[in-house]
């Protein structure tokens, strides 16, 4: 059977080298699966491939998108199944990486299809949350969900707003649409996910940042100033940047909040993929990259 091997990890751990040169070994592309990488407005501040990365192997889901083109983990889905099958009838094993969980488990496991509700909803929604604050809207949905508010994430505002339009226009609790059952898909999927102790990790969150702001990070996100408020936007690195160009705080202090955000970040994914028994952990700092 065809296989695909998912490396996945926290930013920064050193997903891109590995993958290439396991593409390598295993003669296939690199199939990228990143929420933010795939907008090729923001090159600087996702840590995209640099070009010489990208000339070792062809890359796919890179700077593919404008930032002004809606992208989900839906359509993120049904673009990538349908690569994989081309890509699976000239590949006995593809290589696939990225640090978005969800983007991950919808391309192995598949999303439940909740229902469209009307778009005003969340439009009063955002305003409460500009207005009231994310506690009001955690609130409401634990009064709505509680189900839903014990397991999400209760300091994503994208996630507290969708599950809230689902249980105000239905009627019914966002956990209700929820399955249990998994896609099948037509492949083996090994997982591989990469670790570093946590000190390594974050000095390397740490430099990685540095050269972000040397990069040019500034430049890059005052060109998006006019995109500022689409969802691609509401990044770490560039939320923090906004609130810099507006004014509210020193850029010295920029920089320490976008190393310490992007520190909590890589603890989230962690703590998100650790309820997932299938990923073969591997440390990094001990190993070669290469003979995988």
């Amino acid at each position: 059977m065809a296989e695909l091997i998912i490396v996945l990890g926290p930013t920064a751990v050193g997903k891109t080298d590995y993958s290439i040169d396991l593409a390598l070994d295993c003669g296939s592309p690199v199939i990228s699966c990143d929420s933010r990488q795939i907008f090729k407005e923001m090159r600087i501040g996702t840590a995209q491939p640099s070009a010489e990365q990208l000339s070792r192997v062809r890359h796919y889901f890179i700077a593919s998108r404008s930032v002004t083109e809606p992208y989900t983990a839906g359509l993120y889905e049904l673009d990538a199944l349908a690569l994989l099958d081309e890509l699976f009838k000239t590949h006995g094993r593809l290589v696939m990486t990225g640090g978005s969980g969800l983007y991950i488990d919808a391309l192995c496991d598949g999303l439940d299809a909740f229902p469209q509700v009307d778009p005003a909803i969340r439009e009063s929604l955002v305003r409460r949350l500009e207005e009231e604050g994310l506690a009001s809207l955690r609130f409401e949905l634990q009064r709505l969900d509680p189900q839903t508010y014990d397991s999400i994430d209760l300091a994503n505002r994208q996630r507290i707003v969708r599950a809230l339009e689902v249980c105000i226009g239905t009627g019914r609790p966002f956990s209700s649409f929820k399955s249990a059952s998994k896609a099948q898909r037509p492949f083996a999927i090994t997982k591989i996910g990469l670790q570093r102790p946590r000190e390594e990790l974050y000095e390397r969150i740490d430099r990685r940042v540095d050269e972000m702001i040397a990069e040019g990070l500034e430049a890059e996100v005052r060109s998006l100033l006019p995109y500022r408020d689409l969802p691609a936007l509401r990044t770490v690195g560039y939320s923090e940047m906004f609130d810099y160009i507006d004014g509210k705080i020193p850029f010295e202090e920029t920089v320490r909040l976008i190393k310490r955000n992007t520190r909590h970040y890589a603890k989230k994914q962690m703590s998100y993929w650790r309820r997932d028994p299938a990923i073969c952990w591997k440390d990094i700092s001990c190993l070669s990259r290469r003979g995988i």
